[in-house]
């Protein structure tokens, strides 16, 4: 399987990291071994010191497509489920300052935490989705899926010209403003649509 990344597709997030406003989704990927499932623990890696949560919608691909077509393109995802992508912000911000690719501060194992998947009947609006992760019962981000730049079809249209989507592959669509570090013992919660999704211990 395969996890797709979105970076830069709320605005709020682009000013607070002070980066530059994208005329086309920002695609990175993650390896299986990044996953977390089912509110296991996450261990703090050992080589950051500035671990950062980014909390995102995730859609699960539901049938291999390549070129899809907007039109069809909602027929390729069947659920929707909330994820955390984990930054090893420190040695990002190294990466970039030198221009150098900054994929092992944001692909390394346990950087992608996600939660069990609900069915997008569950759901009235999905280009209204609502979203929240709070850390020791704080609420630290707050989403919603209008404030995209790119909405889910859009995303997956333009994956799928570059890469083959399979089913059971996973797209982490973008995080809102509000990002920040957390710290062994920290307590994560996320909430989509008034669901709790995943609850776990950072360690």
């Amino acid at each position: 399987m395969k996890i797709f990344c979105v970076g830069r597709n709320y605005v709020a997030h682009i000013q607070e990291l002070k980066n530059e406003k994208p005329q086309e989704p920002v695609i990175f990927l993650k390896p299986e071994t990044a996953l977390v499932k089912n509110n296991a623990p996450v261990y703090y890696p050992e080589f950051t010191s500035d671990l950062h949560f980014e909390t995102e919608i995730v859609l699960r691909i539901c049938k291999e497509g390549k070129y899809i077509q907007p039109t069809l393109a909602d027929q390729y995802y069947d659920a929707i489920g909330l994820g955390i992508d984990f930054t090893a912000r420190d040695i990002q911000s190294r990466l970039k300052a030198k221009g150098l690719p900054w994929e092992i501060s944001k692909a390394f194992n346990q950087s992608a935490p996600v939660s069990e998947f609900l069915p997008k009947s569950a759901f009235s609006d999905l280009s209204q989705l609502n979203f929240q992760l709070l850390v020791n019962q704080e609420i630290r981000q707050t989403g919603d899926s209008s404030l995209m730049l790119f909405s889910f079809e859009e995303i997956l249209v333009y994956i799928s010209q570059f890469f083959t989507l399979k089913t059971g592959d996973l797209i982490f669509t973008g995080t809102p403003e509000g990002v920040g570090p957390v710290k062994i013992g920290d307590q994560l919660t996320g909430m989509l649509e008034g669901n709790l999704m995943f609850d776990f211990e950072i360690r």
